[in-house]
């Protein structure tokens, strides 16, 4: 063996040694108190050794070009045991980058006030329920069992229309395998008797109704529940507010973009807009969430004269998988086979979480033979005059250490195309080498999951709206 692969083997068990002692730390921190270790916005959470590694390379990135120090990352993991943490959300790239020496147990009660001391504090969980269990109802599903015990939103139920006598079965299937996202990572168990699906742990209630006004939820045990609408039929209050009208529910809130005065909320953007009082929210499109965030920084900083949004989307459940009828324009052309022209509302309700864009944007938007994962073109004219290199390290700032850190995400890689965001937690993801800019005109490509990157979204929206949501730290936004 020569001394060089010596050398990179040695390196190699190191950092696996460090990733070792961290796990069990993720673990216990998360179990006991309700915290969630990311770095740099990725999350630890029943990652392998191998995928603690990845995650301190991928810190590169965002660390000046210096990969994480692991050691350091699992002493720090080790004192925040010590510290009766409170919910929250921890950036342990953040913390480690930081760490400039000194006694680390101060630095981290300085940079995690708002948490320390604050253990068995969090406030009461909500119940919540699913109506409506497509692409994103499902992925919804994934995620709140994902982070069972550790947001403070318990889900209790799904509704659907019952579309066989084995429906159950087949809806745990779609849970159980998804040939987008992969399989669910854990275990269900379907009780067809009590009409119940457990996953890792969590009893879903599978109810049956098509009637949003008519279910009786406190049979279940579901109180002062927030339901999630993801079946797009009631856009509206009267639509939406029927679903208040059931036993057991509080709140509602849409996945998709509301209507008449219902606001519609971008998360990270116009959060505060949402009032306790509020009783029918709407958490916008996937579009509107991708592009919203990445419009308001350059706003901010440049300023939008003007632009045309045009969005490069996935093909969806509403288009014809072969020729057919249908009842919006070329929607009715086959979806895998072609690229189709339609329309999108995204660019003029940027808007509506925006107001000081109100008038200035245009949008369209092109279907195209992929499944997930879409791509908006931002094409303005700004304020003032720019370089491809200081709007992309604007960008790039942002992604890091600001209030939209968990909405924008940026990647400056040759190589990437759409798959390699399936997956992603953010609601876009920059292309910085694609930027174009020549004076006050740039272009801007962004990347999106238009399935599980706007799901996080509605997770989001939704800890808001059911008052538990927690501190993102260090730097509680």
């Amino acid at each position: 063996m020569s001394e060089l692969t010596e050398k990179r083997l040695s390196e190699w068990n190191a950092k696996a040694e460090a990733a070792e002692q961290l796990l069990p730390a993720v673990g216990r921190l998360y179990r006991n108190n309700r915290v969630q270790l990311t770095i740099f916005g990725r999350t630890l959470q029943n990652k392998s050794v191998n995928g603690i590694i990845k995650a301190a390379r991928y810190a590169r990135h965002h660390n000046n070009g210096v990969e994480l120090d692991l050691s350091t990352a699992a002493e720090i993991a080790g004192v925040l045991e010590t510290l009766e943490l409170g919910e929250s959300t921890i950036d342990l790239g953040r913390l480690t980058a930081g760490f400039q020496g000194g006694d680390l147990e101060e630095y981290l009660r300085n940079e995690l006030a708002d948490a320390v001391g604050k253990a068995g504090k969090s406030p009461a969980p909500r119940d919540v329920v699913l109506y409506g269990f497509g692409r994103i109802g499902r992925l919804l599903a994934r995620i709140l069992v994902q982070q069972a015990g550790g947001n403070g939103l318990n889900l209790r139920a799904i509704v659907v229309r019952k579309g066989s006598d084995d429906d159950i079965i087949k809806r745990a299937s779609l849970l159980r395998r998804d040939s987008i996202h992969g399989k669910f990572d854990g275990n269900i168990v379907v009780d067809e008797e009590n009409s119940t699906i457990q996953a890792n742990g969590v009893l879903i209630n599978v109810i049956y109704s098509s009637d949003p006004a008519s279910v009786d939820y406190t049979e279940y045990g579901i109180n002062d529940a927030i339901v999630v609408d993801n079946t797009g039929v009631w856009r509206d209050e009267a639509g939406l507010g029927q679903h208040l009208k059931s036993k057991g529910v509080s709140k509602v809130i849409l996945t998709a973009p509301g209507k008449g005065d219902i606001k519609n909320i971008v998360y990270g953007v116009n959060t505060a807009d949402i009032e306790e009082g509020d009783t029918i929210l709407s958490a916008a499109s996937c579009t509107t969430n991708a592009i919203t965030p990445t419009l308001k920084v350059i706003n901010d900083r440049f300023g939008i004269r003007n632009g045309h949004v045009e969005t490069v989307h996935a093909f969806t459940n509403d288009q014809n998988l072969i020729d057919n009828f249908h009842k919006g324009a070329r929607r009715g052309r086959a979806a895998g086979l072609n690229m189709v022209l339609t329309e999108t509302g995204a660019a003029k309700a940027v808007s509506k979480a925006l107001p000081e864009l109100e008038g200035k944007l245009s949008g369209n938007a092109i279907r195209v033979p992929t499944p997930d994962v879409s791509m908006a073109i931002l094409n303005l004219n700004l304020d003032k005059a720019t370089t491809k290199d200081e709007l992309n390290t604007h960008l790039r700032d942002v992604s890091l250490d600001s209030p939209l850190r968990n909405q924008i995400d940026y990647i400056a890689s040759p190589e990437v195309v759409s798959t390699d965001f399936v997956g992603s937690h953010r609601a876009g993801i920059v292309d910085g080498l694609a930027t174009i800019v020549d004076g006050d005109r740039a272009v801007v490509y962004v990347w999106y999951d238009n399935e599980y990157g706007y799901s996080w979204q509605v997770v989001r929206c939704l800890a808001v709206m059911a008052g538990v949501q927690a501190p993102s730290l260090p730097g509680n936004d």
